[in-house]
Formats: structure tokens, sequence, C-alpha cells
């Protein structure tokens, strides 16, 4: 019996279960069966892979739901896994056309190599992927959002707003870190949703280096100016990307003890970036004796496996279907692509990757768009040149507050 094998790689994003309910559907109403496999690209290279047929009552079941039915891993085959382990026989016995795989941009290249090494081993098969993550950072043309983003940002925004509820009831200031290592749009969408007064993402040091010194003070100078206001709360949303940004030196420099790899690294991905940012920011408050509170909060997993909003339930819907629309077209070693107009296409890696490198250049927020520099302009408060005089009640400097200045902007 002819078959496609799913498998999901990665971290979770809400709509993983609607892409494989998806693909079933479809593919089963062509007298196909659907195997699920458990622990992503580990499957493949192990003699008895966790598997699991994908029936339409099952499929039913999980297309709305959360999480992923397909258990995750990131596991990330070697030359030797593919020269020693390889299960060749898995695709044989079970007759597979076709392997699915829902992931990231490693994902994609992996699936690439394993259509590659079973194609000499004269067994073709096609291969296409879903690009997922929350962090909406693929290239996808038009602006288009990675699947799960939007899903992600709404949930976030539920627990963003209660923190800053949270703020204004006990007048206190909250520091928020959002999930993002290499670009800040999920920190960027949840905070300009809710009105956060400051947020710092990455992308925002485009014209001087990211320095522990400089994200500390922008959060400051939103401290102060709603001082000015009147004002003796706050929320700052902080993007990890940023965190993740800063050169070992700085990291070591700001007196927080982390663990080490085995190439000296520090071990970043172990620790809250909220509590980490909170700490220094307590640090400079006591200094400067502003007599401000301040309370750490991460969101990071807990939208990862949310329930999909409407939006990523009719898009991961239209990529499971467009799945089987471009296999039936003979395309393989592709991305489906969904366009705002529900339009399916093919879309190659080799059109997105950096020549040099061969890796996908992740998408960054641009900073300089009207939708980006309306809410810096008029939503967010910090201290500007206009604000020096009054703010040196609170800070003997203020122009070392002033948010564009830090950045280089003016």
């Amino acid at each position: 019996m002819k078959s496609v094998a799913i498998l999901t790689g990665g971290g979770p994003a809400p709509g993983m279960n609607t892409v494989v309910a998806s693909i079933a559907k479809t593919f089963l109403r062509d007298g196909y069966r659907v195997i699920g496999l458990h622990g992503g690209y580990s499957a493949l290279f192990t003699p008895e892979p966790r598997q699991q047929d994908v029936d339409f009552l099952l499929a039913d079941e999980i297309f709305n739901k959360g999480g992923s039915l397909l258990k995750m891993s990131r596991f990330k085959p070697t030359d030797e896994d593919f020269e020693k382990r390889f299960n060749l026989g898995f695709f044989v016995d079970n007759g597979v056309k076709l392997l699915v795989t829902v992931g990231g941009d490693d994902t994609a290249s992996t699936a690439n190599r394993v259509a590659k090494f079973l194609a000499d081993k004269q067994y073709p098969i096609a291969n296409i992927h879903v690009p997922k993550t929350i962090d909406n950072d693929l290239p996808l043309p038009n602006g288009s959002p990675t699947f799960g983003y939007n899903s992600a940002k709404a949930q976030g925004c539920v627990l963003a707003t209660a923190v800053m509820e949270d703020a204004r009831t006990s007048e206190n200031w909250f520091v928020v870190s959002a999930m993002g290592r290499s670009a800040g749009h999920l920190a960027l969408g949840i905070a300009g949703a809710c009105h956060y007064p400051m947020v710092v993402i990455p992308e925002f040091f485009n014209r001087t280096e990211i320095t522990v010194d400089k994200i500390i003070n922008m959060v400051v100078s939103s401290i102060v100016k709603r001082k000015l206001m009147g004002i003796s709360y706050g929320a700052a949303m902080i993007s990890e990307g940023v965190f993740h940004s800063l050169s070992d030196e700085e990291i070591r420099g700001s007196s927080i003890h982390f663990s080490y790899d085995a190439h000296g690294h520090p071990e970043l991905g172990k620790v809250s970036k909220a509590h980490i940012f909170n700490d220094l920011l307590e640090r400079k408050l006591a200094a400067l004796k502003l007599g401000v509170k301040t309370r750490p909060v991460e969101i990071g997993y807990e939208v990862r496996c949310h329930t999909p909003i409407a939006f990523d339930l009719t898009y991961c819907s239209q990529m499971g279907m467009g799945v089987y629309k471009l296999f039936n077209e003979g395309c393989t070693g592709c991305m489906v692509y969904v366009d705002h107009q529900g339009n399916v296409s093919p879309l190659y890696l080799k059109d997105m990757q950096d020549p040099a490198t061969g890796k996908i250049p992740p998408r960054l927020v641009n900073v300089e768009s009207n939708k980006v520099m309306s809410y810096v302009n008029d939503i967010m408060d910090y201290i500007t040149p206009a604000d020096y005089e009054a703010a040196r009640r609170y800070v003997e400097h203020p122009e070392d507050y002033d948010f564009k200045r830090i950045l280089g902007w003016d």
C-alpha cells in the first residue's frame, strides 16, 4: 500500500496538529496510508521506529488542538548515522512515496539530505517541508507569517495584558522577556498589541553595538519618563534575542553567573532572561535611588503548545492541503508556501539560502517601517531632549537615558 510518512522537528508551535491532520485527511481520501513518526529524525535511524497510523478519526480529533500528536525532537543525523544507522527498510517495507517534514530550516535541510540519500540507494522519494516557528523569522515572501506566530502572539498578549494590569494594580514595574532567538517579531508583536511603554529588540541596535548598559538604560528611560508623566507603574518587553546578541565579553562582565559549554561559551538556554534582566535593572535602580520595585516574567514555553487561533487553523489547513497539491504536481525538495490569497506554490531552499554559507538568513524586524516607527514614536515612553531639565530630578545625566541617543538614532 502506498504511504506518506510525516515527522515533526524542532520545538512546537500552535498548528502542528492542524498541519498533520490536514495532510492526513487529503491523502487518506486518495487511498494512501498515513504514518506518523515519533521523535523527529531519530525515528529514521533506529531499527524499530516509533510510529503511529493517522486515520481519519484521529486526524479529525486532533486538528484543532495545541501541541503535537507526533512527538518532536531536535535530533540532527551525522554522516555516520546515515552510513551505519539509516533505516531504509522502513521506506521500502511501507511503500513510502512522500516524506513530509514539519519544522524550521534545519529540519528542511535534513529532509533534503534524506531524499538525496534515498535516491543514491535507488529509492527515489519526494520530500515536502512545512515551515513553522513562533519566532516568525523565516524569510517567506511578501511578509507571510510562519504558522504558529499569530497564535503565540495572541496568547502572549493575554499574559502580557495581565502583567500590565498587575503593574497598574500594585504600582510596580515588570520586566517581561519573550522568545525569539534571532529576531524580535514576537516581543514587538506582543508589546505593540498591549501598548507596552518600552520594548527592546535586537533590530533596534542597527547603528550601535548591543551592551548590557544600553539595554538597562532604555528601561530606566521609560521608568523616568513615566514618573514625569505622573505614572508609577509599567512594563518593559525585552526580546531574548537581545541577550543572545551580546558578546561573550559583555555577558562575562555582567557579573551574572553562568555555566559554560565545552567551547567556553555561556549556556544561555539554561537561564531565564527575564530574571537576569530584572536583576541587572534592580542594581541600576538601587544605584540611582529611584525607589522602584520590579518583577520578572518569562513568556516562552507557555505559548508554544497553545490552542491555535482561527488564523492558524485556516492557514495550517491550507498548507496541509497544499502538500497534497504540490506532491501531485511532482514537486519535491521544497517548502509549501501559501500566500495571502490562499494560492499554493513551492518554495525552494536554494532560493532562500545564503549562497556563501548555505544557511537561511533570519527575517528581521524592519525597524524603519511605518508600522514599527509609529509604535516607537507614538506609544512608547522614553526620555527625549525636551525632558532633560525635568528628568534631572531623578537622574544626574538624563542624556544618558535618551532612548534614541542610546541607539544612535538622533
